[in-house]
């Protein structure tokens, strides 16, 4: 039986999907896994059994991934479960930087009570005039799982899309329309485009991307949107640039103490995957690489150890390892387990930075002698039996 915690809601249509063997805790240190959207968990005390952290959503920075690798526990996210969802917020904020729809609004509720509505909008409309997106350039920065169908979107508008990511997938680039501008750049997004969407993640190469040097390279009038992540944009330099009319309007969404008092911005309220088809297919993918991970030793889509699938184990055992990535680890196991006097019947080993992983499949039950002598392997922070 696997004890699982939610440190949020999770969508019902994640949860029906676990089998009997798995069971609701409401305690954090019975928990062999734990399922977690925006809850922080860098000051939580992690108990020894934990196994496995899902969080359902691309975004992990509510969770220790180092303090997790170290305590042999495999955090996963679920990247591209909730990319359409953004994807269309990001075509809604192209048309609230484009037509000013927020202070028109806002406008209208201002008048609501004065009485004769109808005709002080149409003398007063003419304020709130913008432009449309048809024929604009729009520049992306990142052509992933959002930025790619984002781009096809834009394309099917009648706008003008350039692309700029050196880290695109074969597959994503087959599914880009074949008229999509790319360019080899960001600098050549900057000057060329109306319209300027990031979707980047969060490392140190692309925090304060957006800052003065960049703002400085783009078209006088520039729109910025910002679905990806708030660090991504130098805010100094942003409240200078909308200032002085450099950038017309920047769209984020992540709202914080600087950009929810900015004018020219429009702050939405982190609702990129706020649908009810993001948070589904969110859960469910969490739940099923939980489950691959804790019933095969299977992992895919972690953040902190590397990818590792060998199926259903069809071998008489199964013995999982998560390690520091140290040369010559692999061989450490195989001597120990030919020590033993076992035959492996297969393996699968990678790495990932400072940690690895390494799955072996053996010829007869695992022992716990054998589990003993693994966990003497320096390096190793856990063993799994698998089978």
């Amino acid at each position: 039986m696997y004890r699982v915690k939610y440190l949020n809601p999770i969508s019902p249509k994640g949860t029906a999907l676990w089998t009997e063997e798995y069971q609701e805790t409401e305690k954090l240190e019975n928990a062999e896994a734990v399922l977690v959207r925006s809850a922080a968990m860098h000051d939580l005390d992690l108990p020894e059994k934990l196994l496995a952290v899902a969080r359902a959503g691309a975004g992990v920075n509510n969770i220790p991934l180092n303090k997790c690798a170290e305590a042999g526990i495999v955090v996963f996210n679920t990247p591209g479960a909730n990319a359409n969802g953004v994807m269309e917020l990001a075509l809604c904020g192209m048309l609230l930087g484009c037509r000013d729809i927020v202070g028109g609004i806002e406008w209208v509720k201002s008048i609501r009570n004065e009485g004769d509505v109808a005709k002080k909008v149409e003398k007063g409309k003419g304020k709130f005039a913008g432009f449309e997106i048809a024929h604009k350039s729009l520049g992306i920065i990142g052509l992933g799982a959002i930025g790619g169908p984002l781009a096809n979107a834009a394309r099917r508008l009648g706008m003008e899309v350039y692309g700029c990511d050196p880290y695109i997938s074969i597959d994503a680039a087959w599914h880009l329309d074949r008229h999509i501008i790319r360019v080899k750049t960001r600098e050549e997004i900057y000057e060329k485009c109306d319209i300027i969407s990031v979707h980047v993640p969060l490392m140190d190469s692309t925090r304060g991307m957006i800052g003065q040097e960049a703002i400085s390279k783009m078209k006088d009038g520039v729109i910025v949107l910002n679905m990806a992540r708030d660090a991504l944009v130098d805010d100094d330099a942003m409240e200078a640039a909308l200032a002085s009319g450099k950038v017309h309007r920047y769209i984020t969404d992540f709202p914080n103490d600087r950009t929810a008092n900015m004018p020219g911005c429009i702050a939405i309220p982190h609702l990129g995957a706020s649908t009810e088809e993001s948070e589904d297919n969110c859960a469910r993918m969490a739940v099923k690489q939980v489950m691959n991970y804790l019933e095969n030793g299977n992992i895919v889509n972690s953040v902190n150890f590397p990818n590792c699938d060998m199926g259903v184990c069809a071998a008489a055992g199964r013995i999982a390892i998560l390690h520091r990535n140290i040369p010559n680890s692999l061989g450490q196991f195989t001597s120990t387990i030919a020590a033993d006097n076992i035959n492996i019947a297969g393996l699968q080993n990678a790495s990932k930075g400072e940690f690895a992983y390494t799955m072996l499949d053996i010829d007869q039950p695992t022992s716990e002698e054998v589990v003993e002598d693994l966990k003497k392997v320096n390096g190793v922070l856990r063993v799994r039996v698998i089978k």
